[in-house]
C-alpha cells in the first residue's frame, strides 16, 4: 500500500465528479485502485450517495495521512472551505472559488510531500471563464501553479500514448503554429516523462506527418520537409529515439503500435481519434513535465448525465490506477 494517498479535486460540482468518485470508491477493491481522498464538500457527497442508494460513508479527515487508515471503510473527504450549491447540469459561476481552490489545495498537497499525486475530475471552462477565471482549463492553471513550467498534454490508454504538439485551436491554424521548436520541445519532454515516469528504459517516439500521406516527398505539402523532418533531426540529436514523419493513417493499427511507445500527432484529432476509438473508457490525460504528477479522466463533465447515477467510472478509474503507477515510477528514478 503506498505511504501516501492520490488527492482527486472535486472539478465541477453540477457535473459527474462526484458520482464517478463515489462509484470509483465502491469498486476499488475489484478494481485495485490505490487509495485517494477527495477535496469536496462532505455534505454534498454523503447527499448524492443517499439519492442513489449507493453504500458509501463518508469520512472527514483533517489531513491526507487519515486517507490512508479510512480508505478501506469510507471515502476520505478532506472538506472545502468554500460554499458549494449545485443542481445537477446547471452550472454555477458562483462555484468557481471552490473549483479553483479544490485544484489548488491538491497542488499544494501533492507539491509539499502530503499526497502521492493530483487527479482531477473534469472541470466546466466555460462556468469558470464567466467567473473571471483566466486559464484556458487545467493545463495552463496548473503550469501557472508550478511557477512556469512547460506542461505537455499527454493522452493515453491500454496500447497507445499520444502527445498532441498543437491542442485547442482552428484546424485552419495548425500550419501557421506548428513549428519544428514546439515539436522538439514537446519531444524532448515526452522521452524524458516516458523513462521517469512509465519506466519506459529506451522510449521509441513516432513522429506523425500533418498531410495526407505525409507530404508524398512535398507532393501533398511543404510542413512534413520544413518543419517535421528537422525537429525529428534535431531529436536524434539528442539522443532520442524518434523517427518519421510518418502517415497518420497507417499509424495506429496493430501491428505499427508494435514499434513505438508513443506518438507525437501535429493536432488535436489525429492525436484523439485512434485513442479514443481504442480505449474511451479507459482513456487518461496525463500532464507531462511538471513537478508533480497529474492525471484526468478523458472525459468532460457530462452535464446531461449528471443525476442520473448512469455514469462511468471507468476513466477516473483508470486515471487513478496511472497516476499511482507514475508517481511510484518517478519516486524509483529519483
Amino acid at each position: 500500500m503506498p505511504k501516501m494517498p492520490l488527492a482527486l479535486t472535486m472539478g465541477e460540482p453540477s457535473g459527474i465528479g462526484g458520482e464517478i468518485a463515489l462509484l470509483a470508491w465502491m469498486q476499488r477493491e475489484q478494481a485495485g485502485l490505490p487509495p485517494f481522498f477527495l477535496i469536496d464538500v462532505p455534505e454534498r457527497l454523503e447527499f448524492l450517495a443517499r439519492q442513489f442508494g449507493w453504500p458509501v460513508p463518508i469520512r472527514t479527515i483533517a489531513e491526507p495521512s487519515q486517507a490512508i487508515l479510512h480508505f478501506a471503510t469510507a471515502l476520505p473527504v478532506l472538506p472545502l472551505a468554500s460554499a458549494v450549491a449545485s443542481q445537477p447540469g446547471q452550472p454555477d459561476p458562483g462555484n468557481a472559488a471552490a473549483v479553483i481552490g479544490s485544484i489548488a489545495r491538491a497542488v499544494e498537497l501533492a507539491a509539499s510531500g502530503q499526497a502521492l499525486a493530483v487527479v482531477t475530475n473534469p472541470i466546466h471552462k466555460a462556468t469558470l471563464a464567466a467567473a473571471g477565471f483566466k486559464h484556458p482549463g487545467h493545463t495552463e492553471y496548473l503550469a501557472e501553479l508550478a511557477q512556469g513550467a512547460l506542461p505537455v498534454m499527454m493522452l493515453a490508454a491500454p496500447g497507445l500514448r499520444v502527445v498532441p504538439v498543437t491542442v485547442h485551436i482552428p484546424l485552419c491554424d495548425v500550419p501557421k503554429r506548428l513549428t519544428a521548436d514546439a515539436i522538439l520541445r514537446q519531444g524532448i519532454i515526452l522521452a524524458e516523462s516516458l523513462k521517469r515516469d512509465f519506466a519506459v528504459a529506451a522510449p521509441r517516439i513516432a513522429v506523425a506527418g500533418l498531410n495526407p500521406h505525409a507530404g508524398e516527398e512535398g507532393v501533398l505539402g511543404t510542413e512534413e520537409e520544413a518543419i517535421i523532418r528537422p525537429a525529428i533531426q534535431a531529436l536524434c540529436a539528442q539522443g532520442i529515439n524518434a523517427f518519421g514523419p510518418l502517415p497518420a493513417d497507417t499509424l495506429f493499427h496493430d501491428e505499427a503500435r508494435k514499434g513505438y511507445d508513443a506518438v507525437l500527432c501535429m493536432y488535436h484529432d489525429q492525436a484523439l481519434i485512434p485513442l479514443k476509438m481504442l480505449g474511451f473508457w479507459e482513456g487518461v490525460n496525463a500532464t507531462l513535465g511538471l513537478p508533480f504528477v497529474r492525471t484526468s479522466p478523458d472525459h468532460g463533465t457530462a452535464l446531461s448525465l449528471a443525476g442520473s447515477g448512469k455514469a462511468d467510472p471507468r476513466s477516473l478509474m483508470a486515471a487513478l490506477r496511472m497516476a499511482a503507477f507514475m508517481a511510484n515510477a518517478r519516486a524509483g528514478a529519483a
